[in-house]
């Protein structure tokens, strides 16, 4: 039976065509100055609640931005990912894979300056988009323009984001074909794999390529062995959940092409990062990446990517709503 990720690519090509077109009305939607009368200063309330936010804890830029992500591949940018479960209900943050997520409480700090400011008008998907784009600047990377106007889905469920999220395990195939059904290509993926540079993860998710990986080997032998010998000295087993590892180490708190040198090197911490090793294309792009002379590069193409992924479903228009509090539907 195909998955919700794969069944977008299984779809009859009238279908598909009208999906595809339905998207592209939601994005002429967009605009960079969709608040400029409603809510001139949304950038800069944004920007300046963020340095305070990244100033006292760094360590948040990285998670910031992986909200982003989450939210995106399940039902598009609408700020589902932000939704707290109800009786009945189990939502996307308390799926397996978001347990982890942080930085809920700086959506909602954000968001009340914004409701102080212009209530009732900023969504919380364009606050959500906003806030990755000033994590990762305020991390030392690149900007790009944030076209605004998405609103608020109502649905949040924990199944889909289980269905949907690009797992820590994904070899290429699995990965493309999720990424394709978000209508994001191959360099999309090895780009976007770059914000890996910021952040940690909990052990186990990756605890699985250290311990018993197969019949034939105890580690992942796509993975260098002496980063797996230095890995077990933090992740002692399994079941350690309160470990938590850089997954650019040294340079976790800062944006930058580091993070392909450790691929280059077999020492990407996920299965998905030594994944982009084994397509000819993703291992091109990272060793050209990781030689250090192409940041700009890197820059320029993880900026570009953004922008599609922050596209992603966008709901505009007469859809959704403009959510008061992130959490809670209206």
């Amino acid at each position: 039976m195909a998955t919700k990720a794969s069944a977008v690519l299984l779809l009859p090509l009238a279908l598909l065509i009208l999906v595809i077109a339905g998207s592209s009305a939601a994005l002429a939607q967009l605009d960079v100055r969709y608040y400029s009368k409603t809510c001139p200063n949304v950038e800069a309330i944004v920007r300046e609640e963020m340095e305070n936010i990244i100033s006292a804890a760094p360590s948040l830029a990285g998670p910031l931005l992986r909200l982003h992500f989450h939210d995106c591949f399940v039902r598009g940018c609408d700020a589902s990912v932000l939704l707290n479960s109800t009786e009945g209900n189990l939502a996307e943050r308390d799926a397996k894979p978001n347990k982890s997520l942080r930085g809920f409480s700086s959506v909602d700090r954000v968001k009340a300056k914004l409701e102080a400011a212009c209530p009732n008008t900023v969504s919380c998907a364009d606050v959500l988009t906003l806030m990755a784009r000033d994590a990762v600047v305020l991390a030392k990377g690149p900007t790009w323009p944030v076209a605004l106007g998405r609103r608020d889905g109502r649905v949040s469920s924990a199944t889909e984001a289980a269905d949907n999220l690009p797992p820590a395990f994904g070899d290429i195939p699995l990965l493309t074909r999720i990424f394709a059904s978000k209508n994001l290509d191959l360099k999309d993926l090895v780009v976007l794999s770059g914000a890996h540079t910021l952040g940690t993860a909990h052990c186990p998710s990756y605890a699985d390529r250290l311990y018993n990986f197969s019949s034939a080997y105890n580690a992942d032998p796509s993975l260098d062995s002496q980063y797996a010998d230095r890995l077990r000295t933090r992740c002692k087993s399994r079941d350690d959940k309160a470990m938590l590892s850089e997954m650019d180490p040294g340079s976790y708190k800062t944006f930058d092409t580091s993070y392909y040198r450790h691929v280059a090197k077999r020492r990407g911490l996920f299965q998905s990062d030594s994944a982009l090793l084994t397509d000819a294309s993703t291992r091109e792009y990272v060793q050209r990446i990781a030689t250090g002379k192409f940041d700009d590069m890197f820059f320029k193409d993880f900026s570009e990517s953004m922008i599609k992924m922050g596209n992603v479903g966008v709901l505009t228009g007469a859809d959704g709503e403009i959510r008061k509090k992130c959490y809670i539907v209206n």
